[in-house]
């Protein structure tokens, strides 16, 4: 005779909320801010609009420019 141990489970899953759009504005604007700052300093630091004198940001993200398609030498 076989037997067949049968296996539940120990508590049902929740449900994961979905956050209204308004709820998740805040959100979606910080990342935007993030965004530009980052195309800004990958794409514009190149010293004709620099904000930052020297070239250390360029230094510091010149593969990333090669790698996104910005020319910089």
């Amino acid at each position: 005779m076989s037997t067949q141990t049968v296996v539940e489970p120990a508590a049902e899953s929740a449900p994961i909320p979905v956050a209204s759009p308004r709820e998740l504005l805040p959100y979606w604007i910080f990342a935007g801010i993030v965004l530009m700052l980052a195309i800004y300093f990958v794409g514009a630091e190149e010293g004709a609009t620099s904000v930052f004198s020297g070239s250390a940001v360029h230094e510091f993200v010149h593969d990333a420019r090669h790698l996104l398609g910005f020319p910089c030498h």
